[in-house]
Order: C-alpha cells, then structure tokens, then sequence
C-alpha cells in the first residue's frame, strides 16, 4: 500500500503567514520556510515581531477563518484519497488549522502547536519532534509502506528525500536549482501524473 504525503500550505491553501502580513500591513512576517530553512530561526522571528506589533492569536485565526483552499485542491484531494492514503505533514499548527482542515473535509493531519498566554499572544511553539515530516516519513516506512511525497518548501526537502518519491510542487526557484533531483509539478493534473508515475516505478 502506497501512502501520499503532501506539505499544506502552497500546496492545499494559501501561505498562512504571508496572508497575515499582508492583511495587518507587516511586511517582516513576508518571510516563509522558501526564504529560511532553518525553521526555528523564522520561527522565532515570527514570535518577536508579533509581539512588537501587537498582533494576537486571535487576530491571526480571524484571518486563516477566511481563507479558502487554492483552486482545486479540494477535487484533487478527493481523487487522491480515492486512490491512496493521504497524510497532511505541515509545520502549521492545529491552533491555526482547524477551519483550513474543515474546509478540505478533514483530511488527516500532522503538525504541532501553540503556546498562548494569557494575554492572548502566542508565546511559543511546541514541535511535536523535531524534524518531525521527515521522522514520519521514517516511522509509515518501518510500518513497509510506500511513500510518495509532495511539498514546495525548503522545510519539506528532508521529508522528499527520505520518501520512496519526492515530488516538488510549484516550488520558488531557488529550490528547483538546488534540488535538481526531484520532478516538478506546476499543477495538480501534473502533481497527479507524477505520483501515478511514481507509483507505478515502486511497485
């Protein structure tokens, strides 16, 4: 039995922090996982600027509440599940991904969470562990599953390397050039013919 594995945001829905930063006017919150790859370091940076422009956990969820998934993702979705196991690896977090996962009809999700205080500013974060898309990748193998995976980040190349099959979805350019190994995918129709593809090369 083969499993899919696909990174959430830029693949399923929008860019959670860049949707944020536009909407609360914050360009230093622009910068996601395609820019740093260290992801404590962007993480950290993320919890300051918060703080000093006074953006709460609220003010954040009200913002994800009115998201949508990319176009077509949801029939892509359907048709994935149809076919396979699917698991959502993400570095979000469930306090942030609870309508998102409704509004895709509740796939199965990994990620982590928040740490909010009593003022109603996230404090902190909890990994679940660390590298954790790449330790879930290792752990379904162990289980003698066949792993097929997608994302578009620099946080998501550890999980497509690990995999049986990493397959990049509209990634910036810059991890194209460094990653030259794994096949592109611009859309779903090709994100779903390169994991048909790859199935077919596992079995």
């Amino acid at each position: 039995m083969n499993i899919v594995c696909l990174d959430l945001e830029g693949v399923l829905v929008p860019e959670i922090w860049i949707n944020v930063a536009n909407k609360t006017n914050t360009k230093e919150l622009l910068l996601t996982t395609r820019d740093i790859s260290d992801y404590d370091k962007l993480m950290r940076y993320r919890l300051k600027i918060l703080k000093e422009k006074n953006i709460k956990y609220k003010d954040i969820f009200d913002i994800i509440n009115c998201l949508s998934p990319l176009d077509g993702a949801i029939d892509f979705l359907n048709i994935l599940k149809e076919r396979y196991q699917v698991i959502i690896l993400s570095d979000t977090y469930y306090d942030f991904a609870k309508p998102l996962m409704k509004k895709l009809n509740y796939p199965t999700l990994f990620c982590h969470r928040l740490v909010i205080d009593d003022d109603g500013y996230i404090r902190d974060y909890k990994l679940r562990i660390k590298n954790s898309k790449k330790e879930a990748v290792k752990r379904l193998k162990q289980l003698k599953f066949k792993i097929i995976a997608s994302g578009d980040s620099y946080n998501d190349i550890d999980m497509l390397k690990t995999s049986h099959k990493g397959i990049l979805f509209c990634p910036p350019e810059n991890v194209i050039k460094e990653f030259p190994q794994f096949p592109v995918a611009r859309n779903y129709s090709e994100l779903l013919s390169e994991i048909t593809k790859a199935e077919e090369e596992l079995k």
